[in-house]
């Protein structure tokens, strides 16, 4: 049951006078719930909670933490139907789209588990003392990553569950040994309080500390800025726009003491068609991505918003299937009437730039909050030219660049923001003879891709979901996949410390018979 409160700890608390509902863009109306804004006193209670929750959280064992988040996964799954309903109530999406990222969330929570149980995530390092060494004695150091403190993270507006409220961040981040607490987006705040009700539960049941978890609702930005100014706050994990997580980003380096923003924000996700392989099957290629533009009505931070292409009747040919194969599909649901403007004003604005052509806009009346799909081409000077045509537009939208040769193409790429991923298209006997084109790709993105489609992101130790400036704040880390984990962690070093006050990863005996890095030495072995 939905209360349209706020979780401060393991209490539901609404001392809020402001407050708003969600919307279901499907039927163009608000959904019933009123949802109370958190005041800054409740704010403050959620973070001093994680904050003392953190002095007990951080020391529990990995196998108990490896409980809580299994357990977090029985409790959403124990939401049942109620929770398919309200996700699509709130998003527009169809059931199937809830069930599969329900199934995925539920992946995420168990992967961090197993991960826990293993437990040789905290990369332990043992450099035994040298006594009798001349000149200089060396002493007994050992390392291993701990959790850094509460951490905020911001709900996702277009997955409700695996990048919101229990989705990847706060899995890794609980995974961690760091308390979580939840800016809910208010694009779907019943989603959010129902699974904020499953972890909290799950918390109860397996003895976790009052404070691991809290969520706040809120309709505007106050509440997410408070919690990031916050004294008491570590780290921020966000997932959404540029301005949003730039914003954020400025914030937390203006604190007296700043703190990491792991963001990841937007991405066009350039795809490049090689000549040989454009000559083979551009007909297959443009079927396939006019599938991909479109998928979740282009409303996936891995959408190809881009195409780059050499001029020729291949390319040609691309451009012209894709634009016919992109009108064949029906077009479907935005998240929100505010998320369609944004996306109409944005398309709008790109096709107004000199240069652009519209090579395919789905013309037909559509249903309230439907987007129509739309294929632009413009040359490679052009692009080259004009930094607007650069920008993301959110929703099933791409433009296919026509360079006048593979000069100008690599030279396009390199112009190019930092992306989350970018494709190559090509005839394996033609890849290697483009090493230039291949370089330039893995300078601007954090996975690149050989003969696919960027939508789709395996949750799996060796995914990368992440990139250069603005696809994310800090190129170095991943969003998904286990290796999430070591935003929320610092190495820390014990100096010359005895054996019995040692923590269990750098004991002697090696006690949880993990793998260790020991005098230069990957090993199980006990010292």
């Amino acid at each position: 049951m939905i209360t349209g409160k706020n979780y401060i700890g393991n209490q539901l608390s609404a001392e809020g006078e402001t407050n708003y509902k969600t919307f279901n863009p499907q039927l163009n109306i608000e959904n019933p719930v009123e949802f109370t804004e958190a005041t800054t006193q409740e704010i403050d209670q959620a973070v001093i909670l994680a904050s003392e929750a953190f002095k007990a959280y951080r020391n529990i064992s990995g196998l108990r933490k490896a409980e809580f988040l299994d357990a977090i996964a029985d409790e959403i799954l124990d939401l049942g139907e109620e929770l398919i309903e309200i996700y699509c109530s709130e998003s527009g999406l169809p059931k199937g789209r809830a069930e599969g990222e329900r199934s995925r969330t539920i992946w995420q929570l168990r992967s961090f588990a197993e991960l826990l149980k293993e437990a040789s995530w905290v990369e332990a390092s043992i450099d035994t003392a040298i006594l009798d060494r001349a000149p200089n004695p060396k002493p007994d150091l050992r390392k291993m990553l701990v959790p850094i403190g509460p951490v905020v993270v911001f709900g996702a507006s277009n997955f409700p569950l695996a990048y919101s409220t229990a989705g990847g961040d706060t899995a890794a981040a609980l995974a961690a040994g760091c308390p979580v607490i939840v800016k809910s987006h208010p694009m779907h705040s019943g989603t959010g309080e129902l699974v904020a009700s499953a972890v909290i539960k799950a918390a109860k049941k397996t003895g976790m500390p009052n404070g691991v978890f809290s969520n706040l609702n809120s309709s505007g930005i106050e509440v997410g800025v408070q919690l990031v100014e916050h004294s008491k706050v570590k780290a921020v994990g966000f997932t959404g726009s540029i301005k949003g997580g730039r914003a954020l980003f400025d914030l937390a380096s203006k604190r007296p003491e700043p703190i990491p923003v792991f963001a990841e924000m937007g991405s066009i996700n350039p795809v490049v068609l090689l000549p040989q392989a454009l000559e083979e099957r551009a007909e297959s290629l443009a079927k396939t991505y006019a599938n991909s533009v479109t998928l979740g009505t282009g409303q996936f931070c891995t959408n190809p918003g881009l195409i780059l292409g050499i001029k020729s009747s291949g390319l040609n040919h691309f451009i012209e299937t894709l634009s016919e194969e992109i009108l064949k599909i029906e077009p479907s649901c935005m998240l929100h009437p505010n998320i369609k403007g944004a996306y109409d004003r944005n398309k709008e604005s790109a096709i107004r730039q000199d240069g652009l052509k519209v090579a395919a806009n789905y013309a037909d009346e559509v249903q309230v909050n439907y987007a129509q799909q739309t294929v632009t081409t413009v040359n490679g000077k052009v692009f080259l030219e004009n930094p607007t045509l650069h920008q993301e537009v959110f929703g099933p939208f791409t433009m296919v660049v026509q360079c006048e040769h593979i000069e100008q193409l690599e030279k396009l790429i390199l112009k190019l923001e930092g992306q989350l991923t970018a494709t190559l298209i090509a005839e394996d006997e033609e890849a290697a003879e483009y090493p230039k084109i291949i370089s330039a790709l893995q300078n601007r993105v954090g996975r690149l891709i050989y003969n696919g489609v960027p939508t789709g992101v395996e949750v799996c130790p060796s995914m990368v979901h992440g990139g250069p400036f603005p696809a994310s704040t800090d190129s170095r880390f991943t969003a998904v996949g286990v290796n999430s984990i070591k935003r929320w962690v610092r190495p820390f070093c014990f100096q010359n410390w005895p054996d019995q006050l040692l923590p269990d990863e750098l004991k002697n005996d090696n006690p949880l018979n993990i793998s260790r890095f020991v005098n230069n030495i990957q090993t199980k072995s006990k010292l």
